[in-house]
């Protein structure tokens, strides 16, 4: 059935007006309408403080043709009967002052390839998905309690063709979604792919929040890829930037000569460090904006979650450099901020409990992923940049040092459990002279890929689920760059094979062992054993599952030093085997088997009245599980 848009254009921009229509991009922008018995395009956008609005594009000679305010609803409107799919178009906006500009739509689906900015008009049909199982399955068990091991990529630099042309989504799906599967990641999480002017910026200045990238492709390929990786078993989550956006004079900036998406006062309005504007999100039609923009990339893509980008820089007013203006109370606190962000959460899950939201935030702020009754902002992961940078900071010394500064790699354990977090190794330490994780950490070669995969096993026995961005899991020597692909020819070096092929089967151990995923919300999933052999630098602990019987017992040699006859302790009576090795010699190490069973000794040892001798391998991890044990219920 043909659609009148503009029958209840007033009503959903009294919704629009109220913060509260959350599927605004059905109506604004450019859509399919019949009107007077004609079919046609209307072109919604909303300029409240415009003197006059025109239309302009392909169809109309780059002409203007006026548009009619939508009564005092802010809006402006027009319907044009020769516009078609794939004509480019713009909005010529005259200000209060007189002064004119061209402007994008804000809710355009398209855009021209930069340089050029002008919006296309797309259609977004409805979709027949093939991914039923996939989103059946994702309801069968909560998110907490599955493997959560994500690989995060900038599309245009993962692989590229020999011209130095991205891939596009199909050839992605063909190539990039096979290799994830055989890695073992769950999800893909993809830096931002809506339109952004300049490349150099990853897409985290954004001007067309509803667009595909035009360099990349369009949203009814984007959709076809998602589909794809949902039937290969695959997540996706998208980079998603609310707090900020480009400044590009043709976009959203001062959309109607005021300020209409960005703040009034300048000190909040105004992002010295990313020389961007920041949302007003205390305005009402910017949630609307916003909070619509989620959900089209939910529900209209399939997503199965977004990271919000910079969260901290919209719960604090004083994040920024320089000047700025507090709160009415004088503080620091961005309570716009905040209570957008508790709005967006609570919509975005009555919608979908199953939908992962998740946090990139930088501070100490409390209970960003408590729920909102109970004082939290409402996400259900956040980032564990702490534990991030103090990991990097201890392997990147030298070993010799490293039991100085153990409590670097211990600390973590003390909060592992006030949020649920995600561990990141992500694309912002492998950029901008911070060297590569091999880079990063000192020795020759041998040396370095040792410790590279002792960081990869301690992440994954670690609390908290997991992120790793591309090129980490093949220990590639140059940090990442934008512009170019990622360094496959450094497989064929001595070492990188071997590590790849580790972290293959390192991912795939992770899925099947529950103890290191099934709970890591809570204390009773984790049990220390040794946190103060700084001497020796050695840490052990316990992961578990909920079934009593099922858990595995980690031992972390940080320095480059073999332990032999090293005692540890255990939970129960029995025989004990080695499940992971990190030096075994298939992984580029030194071992060319594993370590016989381990009978337990009446010996205590710290906790435990049992204990075990074993040989702790140079730089090594060891995974131990139990194979026989005693004094366990069967049935736990």
């Amino acid at each position: 059935m043909k659609r009148n848009l503009f029958e209840n254009l007033e009503k959903e921009m009294y919704l629009f007006n109220k913060g509260e229509h959350y599927e605004s991009y059905r109506i604004m922008g450019s859509k399919r309408s019949f009107e007077n018995k004609q079919d046609g395009w209307r072109f919604t956008v909303w300029a409240p403080h415009a003197k006059q609005v025109s239309l302009v594009g392909d169809f109309t000679n780059w002409e203007n043709v006026s548009m009619d305010k939508v009564a005092e609803t802010g809006a402006w409107s027009v319907f044009h009967t020769q516009a078609d799919e794939g004509h480019c178009y713009k909005y010529f906006i005259e200000d209060q002052q007189g002064n004119s500009k061209y402007k994008i739509d804000p809710f355009a689906l398209a855009f021209e390839v930069p340089p050029k900015d002008a919006s296309i008009i797309q259609d977004l049909p409805e979709k027949k998905w093939n991914d039923g199982r996939w989103r059946a399955n994702k309801k069968r068990k909560p998110i907490y309690k599955k493997p959560l091991n994500i690989y995060e990529l900038h599309f245009s630099s993962w692989k590229q063709h020999e011209d130095g042309t991205p891939y596009s989504f199909y050839e992605l799906s063909e190539t990039l979604l096979p290799y994830v599967k055989e890695m073992g990641y769950t999800h893909i999480e993809l830096m931002p792919v809506m339109e952004h002017p300049l490349e150099a910026s990853w897409g985290y200045q954004t001007t067309g929040f509803y667009a595909v990238a035009a360099r990349f492709g369009n949203v009814l390929e984007f959709r076809e890829f998602i589909d794809k990786a949902h039937q290969q078993g695959i997540g996706v989550i998208v980079d998603w930037v609310p707090g900020h956006f480009c400044k590009n004079d043709y976009a959203l900036a001062y959309f109607d000569g005021t300020p209409t998406y960005e703040y009034h006062d300048p000190n909040r309005a105004i992002n010295q460090r990313w020389g961007t504007l920041n949302f007003d999100l205390g305005k009402n039609q910017v949630h609307s904006f916003l909070i619509s923009n989620a959900i089209f990339w939910l529900e209209e893509f399939h997503l199965d979650g977004i990271r919000v980008d910079a969260v901290s820089n919209m719960l604090y007013l004083d994040y920024d450099e320089g000047d700025w203006t507090p709160n009415e109370d004088g503080g620091n606190d961005n309570r716009q901020g905040t209570a957008f962000l508790k709005k967006l959460n609570t919509v975005v899950f009555n919608r979908d409990p199953d939908t992962l939201m998740i946090a990139e935030e930088s501070t100490a702020w409390a209970n960003v992923t408590k729920p909102i009754e109970l004082g939290g902002l409402g996400f259900n992961y956040k980032w564990n940049m702490g534990w991030m940078n103090d990991t990097l900071k201890f392997y990147s010394m030298d070993p010799l040092h490293r039991k100085n500064h153990f409590n670097l790699i211990t600390f973590s354990f003390m909060y592992a459990f006030n949020e649920n977090f995600i561990l990141p190794f992500s694309h912002d330490e492998v950029v901008h002279g911070k060297k590569s994780l091999l880079g990063k950490v000192p020795g020759d070669r041998y040396n370095q890929f040792a410790t590279l995969r002792n960081i990869q096993a301690y992440m994954m026995s670690h609390p908290g689920k997991k992120l790793n961005f591309m090129g980490n899991e093949m220990g590639v020597f140059l940090e990442w760059r934008f512009y170019e692909q990622l360094e496959w020819s450094s497989l064929e070096q001595e070492f990188n094979q071997e590590y790849q092929n580790y972290i293959k089967e390192l991912n795939h151990l992770y899925l099947n062992q529950k103890a290191l995923h099934e709970i890591d919300d809570a204390r009773s999933g984790t049990e220390i054993i040794d946190a103060d052999n700084h001497e020796e630098s050695i840490l052990s602990f316990i992961r578990k599952s909920e079934k009593e019987r099922d858990f595995l017992i980690i031992v972390c040699n940080f320095t480059p030093v073999e332990r032999r006859d090293f005692k540890m302790g255990v939970p129960y009576e029995g025989i004990y085997e080695e499940l992971l090795n990190t030096e075994r010699q298939e992984f580029g190490g030194t071992w060319t088997k594993g370590q016989e069973d381990m009978r337990t000794m009446a010996e205590p040892y710290k906790q435990f009245e049992h204990s075990i001798n074993l040989i702790v391998p140079a730089m090594g991890v060891l995974y131990i599980r139990p194979k026989r044990i005693y004094g366990v219920n069967k049935k736990k």
